[in-house]
């Protein structure tokens, strides 16, 4: 008996969204490994230094994956406040005895070990966001005052406190997130449309008051009016594109990655798999995040309750934003943000919490063959 249930601890989930999920991280470590070996020689004397660090966050990443797969998202709904409020408090710390790093105080420092306090937040405003709308009645959210309201403060309490880590890009995830969260709960179209109004424009402004940030909005408007400074990264990472053309330059031949593109093991990645796999590797990633966003939104569409479809519409949400902006800022489509590539960039935190929503997700996967077996005994019966 012992051994049947061990067997069926992770019996049930969903084989094509996991499949994808072991593809992509397979895909970014080759990336991780082949961008950063000429910085890690450079800085660490070790080629080798970015990967082995990448293989161990991969390991406790798949190790927080299978956790929460035992766990379940039922786990999850029942302290999903408590995960907001710790989630809060992080932010609140990073306010107060954060650490910084490029321009921008978001970490939290533990000896050697740093991470993002908004990686967990993105997810924890998820899980709070879908509880609470799973425990009320269903059209209370259709009301502004008494359904709408207390989300959208909730929301704006985040995002103000993004803004003031100068963290822009996680304040446009969090918002954007639980807009479509708000969405999928059955929210007015009306209501939220005056809120994305607002929200823009508070998120504008925002992006005027911050000196840097206004530099990355004029490297935007034309990167090669200066190349070598406030549009260096972006006029790198387009000669990297360019590069590329339809097959690449090969896998392991970029020129860029040779301590030309900042950060082009992590934020920039993208540019160096259109460099070294061309137009194809660029529509092969592309190709694996719209299968598992599709595989994500069936899992949702046929998930038991109400509050387990939404959570996995919030995560889904999360992974395709990051990848939409990624890509956008890489190929001068949209500002510099620093949004790393998830699956793909170098980085513990951001990996080790998408990993850990990941197990939530096929948690939820596996309740939907249970119910599905469920129905066929009842039938036979």
């Amino acid at each position: 008996m012992e051994k049947k249930q061990k067997r069926n601890v992770f019996g049930g989930i969903d084989i094509p969204f996991l499949t994808i999920i072991f593809v992509m991280l397979a895909f970014g470590l080759i990336m991780v490994f082949s961008a950063s070996a000429p910085s890690a020689f450079y800085n660490e004397g070790d080629k080798l230094y970015y990967i082995k660090r990448q293989l161990i966050w991969t390991v406790v990443g798949m190790g927080a994956m299978g956790g929460m797969i035992v766990i379940g998202h039922r786990f999850v709904k029942r302290y999903a406040s408590i995960v907001f409020i710790i989630s809060l408090v992080l932010l609140g710390l990073v306010l107060a005895i954060g650490s910084t790093g490029g321009g921008a105080q978001r970490w939290l420092a533990f000896g050697p070990i740093r991470f993002q306090p908004s990686e967990l937040a993105k997810f924890a405003l998820v899980f709070f966001f879908a509880k609470r709308m799973a425990e009320k009645p269903k059209n209370q959210i259709r009301q502004f005052t008494h359904g709408l309201l207390p989300y959208l403060f909730i929301l704006g309490l985040m995002v103000g406190i993004m803004i003031l880590q100068d963290h822009l890009s996680g304040a446009v995830i969090i918002f954007m997130t639980g807009i479509i969260m708000l969405v999928a709960g059955g929210a007015r179209l009306s209501h939220l449309g005056l809120i994305m109004l607002a929200g823009l424009a508070v998120l504008v402004p925002a992006a005027f008051l911050e000196e840097y940030r206004l530099k990355r909005l004029m490297a935007f408007r034309n990167p090669f009016a200066d190349p070598t400074d406030t549009g260096y990264q972006i006029v790198q990472g387009l000669y990297a594109i360019a590069s590329g053309g339809l097959f690449g330059l090969g896998l392991g031949q970029s020129r860029q990655k040779f301590l030309y593109i900042p950060e082009a093991h992590n934020d920039y990645i993208y540019a160096i798999i259109c460099e070294e796999l061309g137009f194809v590797g660029a529509a092969l990633v592309a190709v694996l995040f719209v299968l598992l966003i599709t595989r994500g939104v069936y899992i949702a569409m046929h998930a038991p309750d109400t509050f387990s479809s939404l959570t996995v519409f919030g995560i889904i949400s999360i992974i395709g934003l990051q990848y939409l902006i990624n890509v956008g800022v890489v190929t001068g489509t949209i500002p510099n943000t620093g949004m790393q590539l998830p699956f793909f960039s170098a980085g513990g935190s951001s990996l080790i919490f998408i990993m850990a929503a990941m197990g939530v997700v096929l948690s939820i996967s596996r309740e939907i063959k249970r119910k599905g077996q469920s129905v066929r005994e009842g039938g036979k019966k």
